[in-house]
């Protein structure tokens, strides 16, 4: 069967054989509810205690500040609107580049009374200092600013910007969905800077999709968005999906015990890629700022990029136009338009991004149908001019 080279892993990563080795018996002998008090439900339960233990080692935090979600989305949404629940509408503050699962929630607040300020970015994709603070001047009650971001790759110094917030008193969360794995995250740190809550993801590192955790501060008061047994500390009710946290856990052990290795070797493979890049005329997204090494996002002058995409996919090469989430969405990328990209550029705006097993000689290859590519599109535009 055909298997296109995979180049999208910002969008999904494979399922590690050994995540899946260790997530098989509890999809098969070893089935019980957690919640169940017999034999069955108990093994459950030690399974779900050691995949909270391993996550929150993973991240520098106590295993009962780790709250098990069904991904990340949901753990997005858990914060913004669990924990303006709790409080009186007032300022809600996001930078300009989250995910739609923190903008969208924000969006809804707005509905609800609150005041939602979107916090500018520069052409480097990295939060304006001078604009963060005049919105700090407005006492924001919750802020979110993204750890890395899914397209660009580009990383915030989110302590920094925690510890500029702390007067304020707002509760400040983070989105470490795209960083855990390529980057160190350490929640301790974080939340000495002035961190109340960070996003993770199964699915991101190795595990499978159906399992993310809000890792948060127990002083945080949030109101669930599922109610029912009171599962999860009360914080997110049903009952558990055993075997896709058992992969978690092990994926985010495995993740951290190679990620030196693998920022190393992927980081090395990027500056290939992006050399190749250059030279065929490309202009690479947020190039100046410090970037997950896994991760370039390009845009190729005078080439669409839904189109691009599905003729590399054609050749042989899966990478993403944007965000998997939003390549439904015809308009330009929200991020690129917020770093000042022009309109017409952004409309070109393809993401590569490398895996642990992305090889030198699939780049070389990559490149080489890219030029391909562009040369025949090119050929056509002039063609039908």
């Amino acid at each position: 069967m055909f298997a296109p080279v995979y180049l999208d892993h910002n969008a999904t990563t494979p399922l590690d054989p050994r995540v899946l080795e260790g997530m098989l018996p509890y999809l098969r002998e070893q089935y019980g509810n957690a919640s169940s008090r017999h034999e069955y439900g108990r093994a459950a339960r030690r399974a779900i205690d050691e995949a909270r233990q391993r996550v929150a080692y993973a991240v520098g935090a106590h295993p009962t500040e780790v709250v098990f979600t069904s991904g990340g989305s949901e753990a997005n949404n858990l914060f913004v609107k669990g924990a303006a629940a709790c409080l009186k509408p007032g300022v809600v503050a996001i930078s300009a580049i989250e995910h739609p699962c923190v903008r969208e929630p924000a969006k809804q607040l707005r509905r609800a009374g609150w005041t939602l300020r979107e916090i500018a970015v520069d052409e480097n994709c990295r939060v304006a200092s001078a604009n963060f603070q005049a919105v700090l001047e407005e006492k924001p009650a919750l802020v979110s600013v993204m750890l890395a971001n899914n397209e660009t790759g580009v990383v915030q110094d989110i302590a920094a910007l925690a510890a500029q917030a702390k007067p304020t008193r707002a509760w400040f969360h983070t989105d470490a969905v795209q960083a855990f794995g390529r980057r160190p995250v350490d929640f301790r740190a974080l939340s000495g800077a002035g961190v109340h809550a960070l996003t993770l993801s199964a699915h991101k590192l190795g595990g499978p999709k159906g399992a993310g955790a809000l890792v948060v501060d127990k002083r945080v008061e949030l109101q669930p968005l599922i109610a029912g047994g009171g599962h999860e500390r009360g914080l997110r009710s049903g009952t558990e999906n055993v075997a896709a946290i058992v992969g978690f856990g092990l994926a985010a052990e495995l993740a951290v015990a190679r990620l030196d290795q693998n920022g190393r070797g992927l980081a090395v493979l990027r500056a290939e890629l992006e050399a190749g890049l250059v030279a065929q005329g490309a202009t690479i997204f947020g190039a100046r700022a410090e970037r997950l090494p896994n991760t370039s996002y390009f845009a190729c002058p005078g080439i669409d990029g839904e189109t691009l995409v599905g003729k590399l996919d054609r050749a042989g090469f899966a990478v993403a136009a944007g965000a998997a989430c939003s390549s439904a969405n015809p308009e330009p990328s929200h991020v690129l338009l917020a770093m000042g990209i022009p309109s017409s550029l952004a409309r070109g705006a393809v993401r590569v991004s490398l895996g642990p097993d992305s090889s030198a000689a699939q780049v070389g290859d990559f490149l080489a149908a890219l030029n391909t590519t562009i040369l025949q599109l090119r050929g056509l535009t002039a063609l039908t001019s």
